[in-house]
């Protein structure tokens, strides 16, 4: 999206067509779906509508599943389930990254993920109906579970949801009787002996203090054997029993690019020169996830550095690349990416955050409001920062939404119910 909102506005009337194909009619910024989650930014907000903001290119609706550059050819499954193909002159990967699963009993089945807006809003809905009904039982044991959560995975993404649903549960519980915080347990499983190796390891651990005083759980250095019907196991000997489990150990770069003729790298990565060209295939590029796109900032200590897939390098490059795109349309050099480490953020619920930036450590509050500060800017259009920036005053002075909506998964059951009755 990033690319194409560069493209319309550089090229020339009638110098290119740009034609944009994702599986969704938005573009999703991604480092707000915990707070979207959690109640403090309104979904839809989080979202950019594609359309919208493209309107000098086309957008079709539809899943690329191959793309042929010996033929110049992608092909593409539009939202109505009809195949066709798009040729091109000049290609941009952008296909992100998915969840990266193991092979653990019960994942499938009882796993939650946390990458797309409709897995926020479920989140916030289910961790909220959790409440409601164990709020309205008698038994012990499935009240326990119930309020059992469970956040597998300590990179940025398992940190602030586990601690923007928790500030949210927490908040929530002063609107239920006979519900107490200590009734809820709230479970951090990371696999390596520290959490987010973006941040110092002294950051890390501080937030992993702060964790432990609000009562959370963090099993560091531990994997998880199985959660076969929500029944977790731990290979330190650790069981109990969840009914909300959330999966954010790792992502993998789309598998779909298996059926290109692209060259990948280990890592089933499109393999690109640090100009973000793809390797030994002229007017091919890629970036973001998906693209294994040297670190020149790093380069020197480790000549296989590649960019780390995470957002900051991914607006980055697609800025840049818009205007490389453009440069050699022109007959000019496409410049080198290069961006310098600037530090981390990361939010741990209302008021609290960690940051580490140029080398300077930063918590609490002073944290939390470079946090809210550096995503906003980072966020795309105005119009979306200034709905942001509403959703965040609003909920400063009347506080968190705290109703679930879970009737909206099932849209039609009281319909079907009347049909019945």
């Amino acid at each position: 999206m990033y690319t194409a909102l560069g493209l319309q506005k550089k090229l020339r009337s009638g110098e290119a067509s740009v034609t944009v194909i994702d599986p969704q009619p938005h573009m999703t910024y991604q480092p707000f779906l915990p707070e979207a989650a959690a109640g403090s930014i309104e979904p839809r907000h989080v979202v950019v509508p594609l359309r919208k903001v493209l309107k000098r290119c086309h957008v079709v609706t539809g899943r690329a599943t191959r793309i042929e550059h010996a033929r110049k050819a992608v092909t593409v499954e539009l939202a109505d389930g009809h195949v066709e193909e798009y040729e091109y002159d000049v290609l941009v990967s952008a296909l992100g990254a998915i969840s990266r699963t193991l092979p653990i009993p019960g994942l499938p089945e009882v796993g939650i993920g946390m990458k797309t807006i409709g897995e926020a809003i479920y989140l916030r809905n289910h961790v909220l109906s959790r409440l409601d009904q164990a709020a309205s039982t008698n038994d012990p044991e499935l009240r326990k579970r119930l309020l059992s959560f469970v956040v597998i995975g300590g990179g940025f993404a398992g940190i602030e949801t586990l601690a923007e649903l928790e500030d949210m549960a927490r908040y929530a519980l002063r609107y239920y009787e006979g519900l107490r915080q200590e009734d809820m347990h709230w479970v951090l499983v990371e696999a390596t002996n520290r959490i987010m190796p973006e941040v110092s390891a002294k950051l890390g651990v501080y937030t992993v203090q702060q964790l432990e005083k609000r009562g959370i759980k963090c099993y560091l250095d531990t994997r998880v054997k199985s959660m076969e019907d929500g029944h977790v196991v731990l290979d330190d000997g650790t069981e109990f029993d969840s009914d909300t489990i959330i999966w954010t150990a790792g992502m993998k770069a789309n598998p779909m690019l298996r059926n290109t003729d692209l060259p990948l790298d280990a890592r089933g990565r499109v393999q690109c020169t640090a100009a973000m060209q793809v390797v030994g295939l002229p007017g091919v590029w890629a970036a973001g996830d998906c693209s294994a796109v040297p670190d020149l900032s790093r380069t020197e200590e480790d000549p296989t550095a590649t960019c780390v897939p995470n957002a900051q390098h991914a607006i980055r490059q697609s800025k840049l690349l818009a205007k490389n795109i453009v440069a050699t349309l022109r007959g000019r050099k496409p410049k080198d990416y290069f961006h310098k480490y600037l530090g981390s953020v990361a939010g741990l619920g209302l008021y609290k955050g960690v940051a580490d930036v140029f080398g300077l450590r930063f918590k609490g509050v002073v944290a939390w409001f470079m946090h809210r500060t550096y995503h906003v800017m980072f966020m795309p259009t105005v119009n979306r920062k200034f709905r942001v920036f509403v959703d965040w005053t609003q909920a400063l002075f009347s506080g968190r939404e705290v109703v679930a909506l879970g009737q909206i998964h099932e849209p039609k059951a009281e319909f079907d119910r009347a049909t019945k009755s």
